[in-house]
């Protein structure tokens, strides 16, 4: 579970670290407020090739959209030498 702390209690930063474990961020909130969020960098690792996965699959998906996307059975077999 999510843990939601007030930034001052990065004093005792140990404490915060402790815990931050796989799939559980902690929150850091400023004047009650939302601002902050430490994970674990597994997770982070995580979450950006999830982003980059999604950032080609629309890529893809926009080339199709276009008609870029297609090639026909002869372009498919020049490109292959046959």
């Amino acid at each position: 579970m999510a843990s939601i702390l007030p930034v001052s209690d990065l004093r005792n930063y140990n404490e915060v670290l402790k815990k931050c474990q796989i799939g559980e961020p902690v929150f850091l909130t400023k004047n009650g407020r939302g601002r902050f969020v430490v994970i674990d960098i597994a997770d982070y690792e995580h979450e950006q090739a999830e982003k980059k996965l999604l950032m080609k699959l629309k890529e893809a998906e926009d080339a199709v959209k276009d008609g870029e996307g297609w090639l026909s059975l002869d372009e498919v077999k020049t490109m292959m030498g046959e």
